[in-house]
């Protein structure tokens, strides 16, 4: 049975406000957040670490500034930051147990901004290992849980912070994203996740996946917490802010072949449109063939580039020693990977890049379903969906890998559902570099289809 969301955690510009206005102080917010972080990993395991004693002595800090008025933008918010990202002083295992024990001398750069404007790091969320997977498990530290439903998947690879946002722990956190990694799980847990344009966040201490697909990004209970950290990056905000997206051309693509969309994932989408197309310019885009052979081109490159990264680190017989089973499956299937296979993959890629390009030159944005599928069982190795069947790793990729191929920004936002119905995502897709016109329309968008969210920011 699936159980009803759980309440959010209050948002970061409310947090701020109460913060700013003496009704809370950072050292009770962050003990609430840390209180309920404990409760959320007794039940669905969805932190690495909990920096209890970091995220204390950072409060109390932030508490004095607050009384001398020397507060920075973010000061006392609580975010937590995934474990595939380097948070000084904090435990990173990168998923995994080759790790165990490793503590970073320096923050990542994108954790290294934050902090440095007040936000409090109250933990770090799990990840797959090494994020090379989809469902955020682990046979060495146990599975994510998903909020509503514990005998499913939250999505991966940034499935903690996704399952922590829903659970209420914090309203933001930063994950990671080289073919779904944020929105993915976002989608499968109701909540918001943001993969801003390729380099537009720095991967500077950001454990590599795939080099030239990999991506920092956001999660958060809704798309203005996510305007608050992209604003604190630097990018939020831009040229055209009070621009009026109302007359931008949107496309809506039904599904990303070969993978069909579920009956329900199919009616939910068909009625957010709907409701979207009161407001805005949609048109449905044939894309046929444009997509016909991203994912085998993705999973090429991954392939390639993620065993350049361990390869490069350790040999064969200390990965084998330290890593986990399916790491070590998929390194060893990486040996068989030519250069012709690699390069091909790179045109696949270019081909998928060019087609969105002309899209989008008539298209601003484009709308989709995030994934084909609720959330799959734990233990799931495939899925049939109508006359098609393959891995849950394809099905939940299909829709998010390309917009990784071209470096688009994406960004998704939950589709509205009956109760007791498991979540599902709307995905938005802007062109590369409109970063911030996208986080304008997802915040139009999430108001049109969830009116309440609106007022509450």
């Amino acid at each position: 049975m699936v159980a009803l969301a759980p309440p959010r955690a209050a948002s970061l510009r409310q947090s701020l406000a109460e913060l700013a206005g003496g009704r809370i102080r950072a050292s009770e917010l962050v003990q609430r957040t840390l209180d309920k972080a404990d409760d959320t990993q007794r039940r669905l395991n969805a932190f690495a670490t909990i920096a209890r004693e970091q995220a204390m002595a950072a409060a109390a800090a932030s508490d004095r500034r607050y009384a001398e008025g020397t507060q920075r933008p973010l000061e006392g918010l609580p975010i937590g930051v995934k474990d595939l990202i380097d948070t000084q002083r904090i435990e990173t295992r990168y998923g995994s147990p080759a790790f165990i024990g490793h503590i970073p001398s320096a923050d990542a750069c994108v954790v290294r901004t934050l902090v440095e404007q007040g936000a409090i790091v109250v933990g770090k969320t799990t990840t797959h290992e090494f994020a090379w997977g989809v469902t955020t498990a682990s046979a060495a530290f146990g599975d994510t849980l998903h909020p509503q439903d514990p005998q499913r998947i939250p999505g991966g690879s940034s499935g903690g912070a996704a399952v922590a946002i829903a659970d209420g722990v914090m309203a933001a956190g930063l994950g990671t994203d080289t073919g779904g990694s944020v929105r993915i799980p976002a989608a499968l847990c109701g909540v918001t996740g943001f993969k801003p344009s390729y380099g537009a966040l720095p991967t500077q201490g950001v454990f590599p996946l795939a080099a030239s697909l990999d991506h920092p990004g956001l999660l958060g209970a809704g798309v203005d917490d996510i305007r608050v950290l992209a604003d604190a990056l630097g990018i939020g905000a831009g040229p055209g802010a009070t621009e009026d997206l109302g007359d931008a051309r949107v496309g809506v693509i039904c599904a990303i072949g070969p993978v069909p969309a579920t009956c329900e994932i199919a009616s939910a989408f068909a009625v957010a449109a709907d409701s979207l197309a009161s407001a805005f310019h949609l048109e449905e885009l044939d894309t046929a063939d444009l997509f016909s052979d991203s994912f085998d081109a993705f999973a090429r490159i991954v392939l390639a580039e993620g065993a350049f990264v361990h390869f490069a680190r350790n040999d064969p017989d200390w990965i084998a020693a330290h890593y986990g089973a399916e790491t070590v499956e998929r390194l060893a299937r990486a040996k068989s990977i030519r250069m012709e296979d690699y390069a091909l993959a790179q045109q696949a890629r270019r081909k998928v890049a060019a087609g969105l390009a002309r899209l989008m030159a008539r298209h601003r944005f484009i709308v989709l379903p995030t994934t084909p599928c609720a959330a799959p069982s734990i233990g799931e190795a495939e899925l049939t969906i109508g006359a098609w069947t393959g891995s849950v790793r394809q099905a939940l990729m299909a829709y998010t890998a390309p917009f990784n191929l071209a470096g688009c920004p994406a960004i998704s936002i939950p589709l509205p559902r009956g109760a007791g119905a498991l979540p599902a995502g709307l995905q938005i897709v802007a062109r590369p570099g409109d970063d911030a016109a996208l986080l304008r329309m997802a915040n139009r968008m999430e108001q049109r289809l969830h009116p309440r969210i609106g007022r509450m920011h």
